[in-house]
């Protein structure tokens, strides 16, 4: 069993100079203070332990504070993205049942039209200052949940995955020892606080380690260069170095304390790997995770950090690729399966979906992929998205590989489409000035004829939802139609 979040946070706390945000400055004992006031303030509300705390609002430091309250009284905790419309959240409203919605004073009537008990989120820090800072936590175990986040949907309703405390503890003590996290490290946040990457994985990092943060509300390239001298660490995903690279203050000089990038919730192209080592002198790190599963797999701190790759298992997880008949040896592509402590409990109130999803004790992940000869694993794509075109199977991770590759092309998502004769087509949307047959002509020396799209569709920019990942069943839908005429 890992230490508590909470645990690490008390540890932290009591070194009264030891500084939890850069910005004020905000040391952790201020922060223990805060979060025992919230913790006072939710049970003076009424709330307890099971109960689910729904929260909707902007990045601001006070999201940190009451998902650390909620690990204090136990209160399970349930962000939701803020670009949510008001219609879209009545799906976790009557899913989860909160006892209480927090979000942001615009917001406050609209939540409270479909039926739920809302607050504003400044009306409750109001309420925690009038509070006393002490607070006697109660004993948890290992295998409460600490916390439920909804999947995207972007391929279909939004699940709720349960995350117990040991989940995100032992998540996070794998990637502090892999990382090399120390107290004297500075991580640069500017992911968003309703997804595993910048409210687990970033802040769970930081709180394991005792480390600090210079925190943004939101990612913008200027403001996140004029940081970089401060910090040693930063979390992004690929649209955030692609943005920094289009940037000519991106320099050596700027990136000269930084001792680690990392990159992670979208693939990143071997091109802006290649282009950003150029650029600055680093390699970023690349790993691999999902909201079921916190982090799978990361490249090497020390050694080589292999390009379209996400590295290897983390310490204590367990990765394998499986096909139809069972387990597939190295150099053959399957499905990925994955166990350990990182593995949620399940979809909230879905137990038959739940069983789908596992097989003999292993999470099936969706996504396929590859174990080289060196054991680093290489994503392929997710299983819906496999193009089986005249009975051959197309991963689209290989030919968007090799679209990147080509002058002019920004960006690329490679889908199937329904087809006449071939079942399905490959088909290339990208992003960039190119033409199309040009694109097309450009891969018969790189690719298999029947893995090179028949149809090359260019787009002002792909669609995307928060955390920069690709919509690929937009793409399909819009798309659908292509061949229709034979």
């Amino acid at each position: 069993m890992s230490t508590d979040i909470i645990a690490k946070l008390k540890q932290a706390a009591a070194d009264p100079g030891r500084i939890w945000l850069q910005d004020g400055p905000v040391s952790y004992a201020a922060l223990l203070d805060q979060t025992g006031r919230l913790a006072n303030a939710l049970l003076a509300l009424g709330l307890r332990k099971g109960d689910r705390l729904l929260l909707q609002a902007e990045k601001c430091e006070a999201v940190l504070s009451l998902y650390l309250a909620c690990l204090r009284t136990g209160v399970i905790f349930l962000p939701v993205n803020p670009g949510y419309t008001v219609a879209e959240t009545a799906h976790f409203l009557t899913d989860a049942e909160p006892a209480l919605a927090v979000t942001d004073p615009a917001r406050v009537a609209g939540l409270a039209a479909l039926g739920a008990r809302v607050m504003a989120l400044p009306e409750l820090l109001a309420t925690a200052a009038g509070q006393g800072a002490a607070f006697d936590d109660p004993d948890h175990g290992p295998d409460d949940l600490a916390a439920i986040l909804y999947t995207s949907g972007t391929t279909g309703r939004s699940k709720g995955v349960m995350l117990t405390r040991e989940n995100l503890a032992s998540n996070a003590e794998a990637l502090v020892a892999l990382w090399r996290f120390t107290g004297g490290d500075v991580l640069l946040h500017a992911l968003p606080v309703f997804h595993t990457h910048g409210l687990f994985v970033a802040t769970n990092c930081v709180l394991y380690s005792g480390a600090s943060m210079i925190f943004h509300h939101a990612f913008q390239p200027a403001a996140v260069l004029a940081a970089l001298p401060k910090a040693t660490v930063m979390m992004g995903v690929p649209t955030f170095y692609t943005r920094l690279l289009a940037d000519p203050g991106l320099t050596r000089e700027v990136c000269a304390g930084v001792r680690l990038f990392i990159s992670g919730s979208a693939p990143l192209s071997p091109a802006t790997h290649a282009e950003w080592r150029d650029r600055t002198g680093h390699a970023i790190l690349e790993r691999y995770g999902m909201t079921e599963t916190n982090m799978i797999t990361s490249n090497p701190y020390e050694g080589e950090r292999k390009a379209g790759t996400v590295g290897m298992p983390l310490p204590g997880v367990e990765v394998r690729i499986a096909g139809p008949t069972g387990v597939l040896p190295q150099g053959e592509a399957g499905a990925i399966e994955v166990r350990g402590p990182n593995v949620f409990r399940g979809y909230w109130r879905l137990p038959e979906k739940t069983a789908e999803e596992f097989r003999d004790g292993w999470f099936v992940t969706g996504d396929m992929g590859v174990f080289d000869e060196g054991g680093y694993l290489s994503i392929l794509g997710r299983e819906k998205d496999l193009v089986i075109t005249g009975g051959l199977n197309v991963y689209p991770a290989e030919v968007e590989a090799a679209l990147d590759e080509l002058p002019g092309v920004a960006a690329s998502a490679v889908i199937g489409v329904p087809h006449p004769d071939f079942g399905e087509a490959v088909v290339a949307c990208v992003v960039g000035g190119v033409d199309p047959e040009v694109v097309r002509a450009a891969l018969r020396d790189r690719l298999a004829g029947f893995k090179i799209p028949k149809r090359v569709i260019v787009l002002e920019d792909l669609p995307r939802n928060a955390m920069g990942k690709v919509q690929k069943a937009e793409l399909r839908r819009l798309h659908a139609g292509l061949f229709a005429g034979g």
